[in-house]
């Protein structure tokens, strides 16, 4: 179930990066020109730069704390390999310094070692599942899709409308989304909710502004047509 949440918690991150970003570029280049080819080009290149920037870092560094469960599980392994005993009693010990008492202790590293000595000494000293090792591959499809879906929105908020009402209906449609986006992340994560969903609406907010006021001073100033 925590790996689910985490899981769920990144999606929610991702598609909240995903409707940020696309929507303060597709609002910036809307704030500069009323072109629909323009927009639509600015905001796919959005999206794909974008969700392949995610999928990239996240493999990065998925791979970076795969390869360190690896390397723990191989030197742990290596290590009862070795010192089977000596083993047995760092394992005791762990439980001892966890409040048991040593007689407790010893019988339960003893009988965890029977059933699976890696395991026990996974868990216990390391809090890790042998099983449970991430996949940088997971990681890398889940990020670039919930950065997709949530670039869909801003996407269809700024080319659906007509010309004079793309830029507010994409304002809307963008922190309503980021409002419910921030409610849901602070479920998840068990912090207030209210308060997690303000603060995500008035950063996009913040950054719908910047960009729109960028792209209509560029627009003014005859740079761009």
């Amino acid at each position: 179930m925590a790996q689910r949440l985490n899981w769920l918690r990144a999606g929610v991150l991702g598609a909240n990066d995903g409707i940020v970003s696309v929507a303060a570029v597709v609002v910036g280049v809307a704030g500069a020109t009323h072109g629909t080819g323009a927009i639509l080009t600015a905001g796919a290149a959005a999206l794909v730069g974008g969700a392949i920037s995610m999928a990239l870092g996240e493999y990065v560094s998925v791979s970076s704390q795969s390869d360190s469960q690896k390397a723990l599980i191989a030197s742990t392994h290596e290590a009862l390999q070795r010192a089977p005993e000596q083993g047995l009693s760092e394992l005791a010990q762990t439980y001892e310094n966890k409040g048991l008492s040593p007689a407790t202790a010893a019988l339960i590293a003893r009988e965890l070692s029977e059933h699976d000595v890696l395991a026990a000494h996974l868990s216990a000293k390391l809090n890790l599942d042998a099983e449970d090792v991430v996949s940088p591959w997971h990681a890398a499809f889940a990020s670039a899709i919930a950065f997709t879906l949530g670039a869909i929105l801003p996407m269809l908020a700024i080319l659906l409308p007509p010309e004079g009402a793309r830029v507010p209906v994409t304002f809307v449609a963008v922190l309503l989304a980021l409002g419910v986006t921030g409610w849901i992340g602070a479920v998840i994560g068990g912090s207030p909710r209210v308060k997690a969903a303000v603060r995500v609406v008035l950063g996009g907010a913040l950054a719908l502004a910047a960009t729109f006021a960028i792209g209509s001073l560029l627009g003014a100033s005859g740079l761009v047509g």
